[in-house]
């Protein structure tokens, strides 16, 4: 008996736009992934679904689809998705060749020599940052992953950074809900105490995080600027905790504020570095 071939997906719909037809499926694929960039880290198929105006099964579709072509990852403890390392990595890549890797190289070369220390150029996604630059101290000590990583923002020093100079509605609006997860027992997990820790960035112009991340390793971090004010970036030097803590934590912030001001400079901006409560 010959056997019927199984019935496909549907063919995707074209939509005409000007001279040029545009696949539906496709459009719809590209506004699903832009979602992950409003804030949330993690999202449902049905959120998705609402979110986007289509039925569940469509957005179920899209999301498997992407998620086979490494675009998107489930994430096992929630069942909702997130965007995948591939999508990281694409996203370095690109700002490896923005603006912003032009004005940073020279000065995060020359950081890394004069502190010794691993240097990172972070970008906020969400409530994560992304490593975008990185310098690798001479001194092999190897932490916090490769350019693409990411980690929650509220835990390291780039994020601090990155969190305390949103918009204050920006910062309600990314922190309504969440669950501020304990990566250590000195991570801040109390969105009380984490607002009142970035009142002291925003007053200061830098943050540090001494074992919040990880056991053992801290961070000092300044913001960067572009030419309207805005932070677009976070700058920073990483290593061990009997490095940098302590009267070496002050003594960091100096160098990093001035040359994240530098990079901000060389973007457009016309302010100075805050060193807040670095002593002269």
């Amino acid at each position: 008996m010959r056997q019927e071939p199984e019935a496909g997906p549907p063919p995707a719909r074209q939509v005409r736009s000007g001279s040029t037809q545009v696949l539906s499926s496709v459009a719809n694929a590209a506004r699903l992934l832009r979602e992950f960039g409003r804030g949330e880290p993690q999202l449902g198929v049905s959120e998705l679904a609402r979110r986007l105006g289509i039925a569940k099964s469509s957005a179920h579709r899209i999301v498997h689809t992407l998620a086979r072509e490494g675009l998107l990852e489930r994430v096992e403890e929630t069942g909702a998705y997130r965007l995948s390392v591939t999508m990281q990595i694409l996203g370095a890549s690109a700002h490896a060749t923005s603006g912003l890797h032009s004005a940073a190289t020279a000065a995060l070369d020359q950081l890394r020599v004069l502190t010794g220390q691993t240097v990172h150029l972070s970008v906020l996604d969400g409530l994560e940052v992304v490593y975008v630059e990185r310098r690798e101290s001479p001194v092999a000590v190897r932490m916090f992953g490769r350019v693409g990583n990411r980690g929650p923002a509220h835990s390291t020093g780039s994020g601090k950074v990155l969190l305390a100079f949103l918009p204050a509605d920006e910062l309600d609006r990314r922190l309504a809900g969440v669950r501020l997860a304990r990566r250590t027992p000195y991570t801040i997990t109390s969105q009380d105490r984490l607002r009142a820790e970035l009142s002291r960035v925003r007053a200061r112009g830098w943050a540090e995080n001494v074992n919040e991340a990880e056991m053992g390793f801290a961070s000092v971090a300044a913001p960067i600027r572009s030419p309207a004010g805005e932070v677009v970036a976070a700058l920073s030097v990483a290593g061990p905790v009997q490095r940098i803590d302590g009267d070496n934590l002050r003594r960091y912030a100096r160098p990093v504020t001035e040359c994240a001001a530098h990079i901000s400079r060389r973007l457009g901006w016309g302010g100075l570095a805050r060193t807040g409560e670095v002593p002269s």
